[in-house]
C-alpha cells in the first residue's frame, strides 16, 4: 500500500503508512499537540481534527492536547477508527481530501528536522520488569554462579518494582551522572559521589490506554487490549549505587535517575503481523498468567554509544521475542492483586538480552561486571558509560518491502554536580 508521501515508500523507511505511530510534536514556540510520522514528515493531527478529516469519536477534541492520554482512554474502537481514516487519507489511491488541500498541507505536514518532540504521554505510573531470561541468568552467574543463577520464582512470576514516573524523559533529554551512596567491597563504610558504574538497559516499553477497575484482575487477553502501544525503552543504571542499596527492598535511587523513551509510540494493530509465540516454558505457569496465544512480537533492538565528538559504536543486537514473559502478562500479573492501571501507565520490560553476547542489552553483560571492556571503533574501550557519551537505542519489525520501525531512543551523560 503506497502513499503519495513518497518518503513513506522508501526502503527501510521506519514509518511507512503500515506504521502510522502516535506522538507529541511543537514548531517555532507553538503549543505542543499530538501528531503521527509518515516518511520523513511529521502529520499535525490537531489539525486535520480541526479541519474535520479526522474523529476519534469523543464528545471534544483529543488531538489538541500536550500528550496522547485522551486519545489513549477512548479505547480501542477509537484507535481503530483514527488509523483507518489515517490510512486512506495517506494512501495514493484514498481519501484525496488532505492530498488536495494545499494549504491544509502545508499546515499540517513538518518536516521532521523542523519538529521538537516531546514526552508523548503524561506517565500515570512506570513499573519496570526484569523479563529477559538470558540477562537474568547472566546477571545471576555473575553475582551468585550458575548453580543459582535465576531466582527460584523467575519461571513462575514476572518479577518488576515500581519506579519514577516522575523521571521518564523523551530521547535527547540529556542528564547529570547520578550522585547517590557508594561502598566499595574493601570499605568499612560508604561514601557519597557521583556513580562510577553507569549502565544502559535496552528494553522496550509498553503504554497502557484504557484503564482496569480497583481490586478488579485482568485477564492476559483483557490486558492485551488494554495496552495501546510500545516506545523503545533505556532503564539508566547506577549499578555501583544499586548493589550497595538493593538490599532488603530492591532498586531505588540507582534507577530514579532517568529512564529514557522513543518519542513514537508504535500501536499494537501495526506491530499485528510481527505476533511470535512464547519462548519454550521450563516449567508450568499458573492458570491466570498461561496464555498460549502468540503476544510477544519480533522487534529486532540495537544499542550504540557515540563518545562525545566520536563514530558511534554498535554495542549490541538482539531481539523483542527473547522475553520470558509478555507485557500482556506482566500487565495480568500486575492486576492480580486489585491494583488498578492507569491510563498512561507504563510498564517496562527489562533488559532484553540473548544467548549470543553480541544479543546482550547492557554494558554489565557486554563487559562481564568490568572485566572484559568493550572496544570502540574510534579507539578505546568501555566498562561503563563516561561523561559526554550518547547512548542510541533503535528498533524494527522488517515486513516484506516495508519495516515498522521505532526511530531513535538516545541520551547523553553529562558531569555530575560537584559536592
Amino acid at each position: 500500500m503506497p502513499s503519495w508521501i513518497e518518503s513513506a515508500n522508501a526502503d527501510k523507511c521506519d514509518f511507512p503508512i503500515q506504521n502510522l505511530p502516535f506522538g507529541v510534536f511543537s514548531k517555532g514556540g507553538e503549543a505542543p499537540r499530538c501528531c503521527t510520522a509518515i516518511g520523513d514528515q511529521v502529520l499535525d493531527l490537531a489539525a486535520l481534527e480541526g479541519a474535520g478529516l479526522v474523529k476519534a469519536g469523543g464528545e471534544a477534541p483529543v488531538f489538541n492536547k500536550p500528550e496522547l492520554n485522551a486519545f489513549m482512554a477512548l479505547g480501542t474502537a477509537a484507535w481503530s477508527a483514527v488509523r483507518e481514516q489515517l490510512t486512506a487519507l495517506l494512501s495514493k489511491d484514498g481519501n484525496p481530501a488532505l492530498k488536495d488541500d494545499f494549504t491544509l498541507c502545508v499546515v499540517a505536514l513538518v518536516p521532521m528536522a523542523e519538529a521538537e518532540m516531546h514526552l508523548p504521554i503524561a506517565v500515570a505510573d512506570y513499573t519496570d520488569f526484569y523479563s529477559a531470561k538470558q540477562h537474568a541468568f547472566n546477571v545471576g552467574v555473575m553475582f551468585r554462579g550458575p548453580e543459582n543463577a535465576l531466582p527460584a520464582n523467575y519461571l513462575h512470576i514476572p518479577i518488576g518494582y515500581n519506579g519514577r514516573a516522575s523521571s521518564v524523559v523523551v530521547s535527547g533529554t540529556e542528564f547529570r551522572r547520578p550522585l547517590g551512596q557508594l561502598k566499595a567491597p574493601d570499605a568499612d563504610t560508604p561514601h557519597f559521589g557521583p556513580c562510577q558504574r553507569l549502565d544502559f538497559e535496552l528494553e522496550m516499553g509498553a503504554i497502557v490506554g484504557t484503564p482496569s477497575t480497583f481490586g478488579q484482575p485482568v485477564t492476559v487477553a483483557e490486558a492485551d487490549e488494554m495496552i495501546f502501544g510500545y516506545v523503545l525503552l533505556n532503564d539508566w543504571s547506577a549499578r555501583d549505587i544499586q548493589a550497595w542499596e538493593y538490599v532488603p527492598l530492591g532498586p531505588f535511587q540507582a534507577k530514579a535517575t532517568a529512564t529514557t523513551i522513543s518519542p513514537w509510540v508504535v500501536t499494537r494493530a501495526a506491530l499485528g503481523a510481527f505476533r511470535t509465540d512464547a519462548p519454550p516454558r521450563e516449567k508450568p505457569l499458573l492458570p491466570y498468567l498461561d496464555d498460549p496465544a502468540p503476544r510477544h512480537y519480533r522487534i529486532t533492538l540495537e544499542s550504540s554509544l557515540q563518545p562525545d565528538g566520536a563514530a558511534p559504536t554498535k554495542l549490541s543486537e538482539t531481539n523483542s521475542s527473547y522475553l520470558y514473559y509478555s507485557a500482556a502478562q506482566q500487565l495480568a500479573h500486575h492486576s492480580s492483586s486489585g491494583c488498578p492501571m492507569r491510563t498512561g501507565d507504563l510498564l517496562g520490560s527489562g533488559t532484553i538480552s540473548g544467548p549470543d553476547k553480541s544479543e546482550w542489552g547492557s554494558l554489565l553483560e557486554l563487559s562481564w561486571g568490568g572485566n572484559e571492556p568493550v572496544p570502540l571503533a574510534t579507539g578505546g574501550t568501555r566498562s561503563f558509560l563516561e561523561d559526554g557519551d550518547t547512548l542510541t537505542l533503535r528498533g524494527w519489525c522488517q515486513g516484506d518491502g516495508y519495516r515498522i520501525g521505532f526511530g531513535a531512543c538516545s541520551g547523553k551523560v553529562l558531569p555530575a554536580l560537584k559536592v
